[in-house]
C-alpha cells in the first residue's frame, strides 16, 4: 500500500469523528505525509543521480513530488496567525525547492550530469523546508489544542527517521570526488542515526498498547530492518544503495501502516 492510500484510509476510519479536531488531526496527517514525500524526493533524486539517470528514479521522483503537492493543497485553514504565516513560509519555500528539483533532473537527462553547486543547494533548500513544515507542524498541535497522540508520534517520528537514514545513505552512494550533501541530520554520522532507529524499534515492540495485529506490523518492519541494518553501519563498504532505498520505501510504509493504526485507537 502506498502512502498516499495509506493516509486516505486512515483519514476514513477517522471519518466516524467530526468537528475540528478531526479536521485538524487530518490536516496533521497530510502534512507529515508531506514532510515524508518532500524527503523521499531528495533521496531518490540521489538515486537518480548514482545510477546515472535510471528513469525508475525519475518516475520516484515525480510520484512524490505530486503526493507533497495534493497533501499540501488540501491542509485546511490553519487555527492562527502564527501557524499561518509558517504555512504561507512553507508554501513558498517548496514552490522553490520543487522547481530546483526538476531544473536539476532536466539537467542530468540534457547533459548526463548536474553541476555540483545546485546539488548543494537543493540539498539546503529541503533542510529550510523540513525545519519550516516541523515547525509548522508543532504550532498547529499548539495553536489548535489537538496532540497527536504519544505512540502516533512515535511511528511519524520513527518513519521520517527512516527517510533520513535512506537519504544520507544515498548521498553518499552517490557523491562524487567524497563531496556529500545530506539531509536535515547529515552532521550526525549515519552509523548513530542507525543505532538510534535501531532503539526506537525495540521500545515500539516493547510498548504494552500494542494490539496482535501492531505487533504483527512492528515484526516485519523489524525483519526488513534486520535484513539493511549492517549494510547501513557499514556504508563505507559494499555500498547497496538500490537495495537501502527498496527496503526503507517498504519499512516506512509498515511504520505508517502501524501509526494510523495507533491513531484510531488514539494511542
Amino acid at each position: 500500500m502506498t502512502r498516499r492510500l495509506l493516509a486516505i484510509s486512515l483519514t476514513a476510519l477517522l471519518s466516524f469523528s467530526h468537528g475540528a479536531a478531526a479536521d485538524t488531526a487530518d490536516d496533521l496527517l497530510k502534512l507529515h505525509q508531506v514532510r515524508l514525500a518532500a524527503q523521499k524526493t531528495l533521496g531518490d533524486f540521489y538515486m537518480y543521480n548514482g545510477m546515472e539517470g535510471d528513469q525508475r528514479y525519475a518516475q520516484m521522483i515525480d510520484a512524490s513530488l505530486r503526493e507533497a503537492e495534493e497533501n499540501l493543497r488540501q491542509i485546511g485553514a490553519m487555527p492562527g496567525e502564527s501557524s499561518q504565516a509558517l504555512r504561507s513560509q512553507l508554501d513558498q519555500q517548496w514552490a522553490g525547492y520543487e522547481s530546483s528539483l526538476k531544473n536539476l533532473v532536466a539537467q542530468i537527462k540534457e547533459q548526463g550530469f548536474p553541476d555540483l553547486q545546485p546539488i548543494a543547494d537543493l540539498a539546503a533548500r529541503n533542510q529550510r523546508l523540513m525545519e519550516l513544515s516541523d515547525e509548522l507542524y508543532g504550532r498547529i498541535q499548539q495553536e489548535s489544542g489537538t496532540q497527536v497522540p504519544p505512540l502516533t508520534q512515535q511511528s511519524r517520528e520513527q518513519s521520517l527517521l527512516m527517510q533520513t537514514i535512506s537519504v544520507d545513505y544515498a548521498s553518499r552512494s552517490a557523491s562524487v570526488g567524497g563531496s556529500f550533501f545530506g539531509g536535515p541530520d547529515e552532521a550526525r554520522p549515519i552509523d548513530e542515526l542507525v543505532k538510534e532507529f535501531a532503539g526506537r524499534l525495540d521500545s515500539m515492540e516493547n510498548a504494552p498498547q500494542n494490539t496482535p495485529q501492531i505487533q504483527s506490523n512492528l515484526e516485519n518492519v523489524s525483519t526488513k530492518w534486520r535484513y539493511i541494518e549492517k549494510s547501513l553501519q557499514n556504508y563505507n563498504e559494499n555500498s547497496v544503495p538500490f537495495l537501502v532505498n527498496k527496503y526503507s520505501d517498504s519499512i516506512i510504509e509498515g511504520l505508517e501502516a502501524v501509526a494510523a493504526q495507533y491513531a484510531v485507537a488514539k494511542l
